[in-house]
């Protein structure tokens, strides 16, 4: 039985990617006189209390279709990709029985391959800082309870999960049993899986890459930053951290953002310093993206005049 299609958009930051997922959307909803659901694959913009640093779709944008995955957790909530990539497979799985049609957005590269491919590429080049960030996050934090509770702790937690990995490990070391079980708990899946590629998936992407000159995306990427703080996100985080919050306790505001204003409020760096690097440190996400998802050939790199062929 042929897999049904699924159109889904990619791209850097601040490339427009909202823009022309809701453009194509509305172009299935003419062609095939279905509603069309939006699912966002981004680390961020599934949390509340963000909306303008995480750079969510607005609320005209949002009404337009049903939105998945915008604005849904708690900042003190955990989540991974690879429960993205369950859940999300599961949405496109309940959207097609009712009768619509996703479309999937986003630009989180480990996102995206966990939903498309139930595969993840482990090298750090290309993911964003908010995934980097994730992975050490979690890696610290396993290293810390191997001094405080030893490894056998950890070796039987990773017998538990993933079986498989710990007996095919050739000498049961520290870093190999701290590696799996992070592996597990940034994707939810074990690495076993993973490397013996049995995740099951129940549609066919196709995917279009956002395609534009790198001046033209750094000029809007610092665009975006001057608007979102025009719009009120100092004082986004500031509220944030008046009830506690704070990127180096919740790993939800560990990201490009976040962690500036932050720095910001801490008296670290001035308001001028704080909006430069907000403006570097977007624009180096930015090429990280792209270094990803160049990697992929299944993506049509595309500009926003483009008609859709599904």
């Amino acid at each position: 039985m042929k897999k049904p299609q699924v159109l889904t958009i990619v791209g850097a930051t601040a490339s427009g990617k909202t823009a022309l997922s809701i453009k194509l959307a509305k172009q299935l909803k003419t062609k095939n006189g279905k509603d069309v659901e939006i699912i966002s694959a981004d680390s961020r913009q599934v949390y509340k209390h963000i909306p303008i640093t995480s750079a969510q779709p607005s609320n005209e944008e949002l009404t337009m279709f049903k939105h998945h995955f915008i604005d849904e957790l708690e900042l003190d909530e955990e989540f991974n990709a690879g429960e993205f990539g369950k859940k999300g497979r599961e949405l496109i799985a309940s959207i097609y029985q009712a009768g619509k049609i996703p479309v999937i957005a986003g630009g989180s590269g480990l996102y995206i391959n966990s939903l498309l491919y139930g595969l993840f590429d482990y090298d750090s080049e290309g993911i964003s800082y908010a995934e980097q960030g994730d992975q050490k996050y979690l890696r610290d934090a396993l290293y810390d309870r191997v001094e405080k509770e030893g490894i056998d702790k950890l070796i039987d937690e990773l017998r538990e999960v993933d079986p498989d990995t710990v007996k095919n490990m050739p000498h049961v070391t520290t870093p190999r049993v701290v590696r799996a079980l992070q592996v597990f708990q940034v994707t939810g899946i074990p690495l076993s899986v993973h490397r013996a590629g049995k995740v099951e998936i129940n549609f066919e992407p196709v995917i279009y890459g956002i395609s534009m000159n790198r001046a033209e995306l750094y000029d809007r990427i610092n665009n975006r930053v001057e608007s979102m703080i025009e719009h009120g996100m100092i004082e986004e985080i500031s509220t944030l951290k008046e009830k506690g919050f704070h990127y180096k306790t919740h790993n939800s505001l560990n990201t490009v953002g976040a962690k500036e204003v932050f720095d910001f409020l801490d008296n670290l760096i001035t308001h001028d310093k704080m909006t430069e690097l907000i403006k570097q440190n977007s624009r180096r996400y930015a090429k990280r993206q792209m270094t990803w998802f160049r990697k992929d050939e299944n993506i049509k790199w595309v500009d926003q005049d483009i008609e859709i062929k599904i």
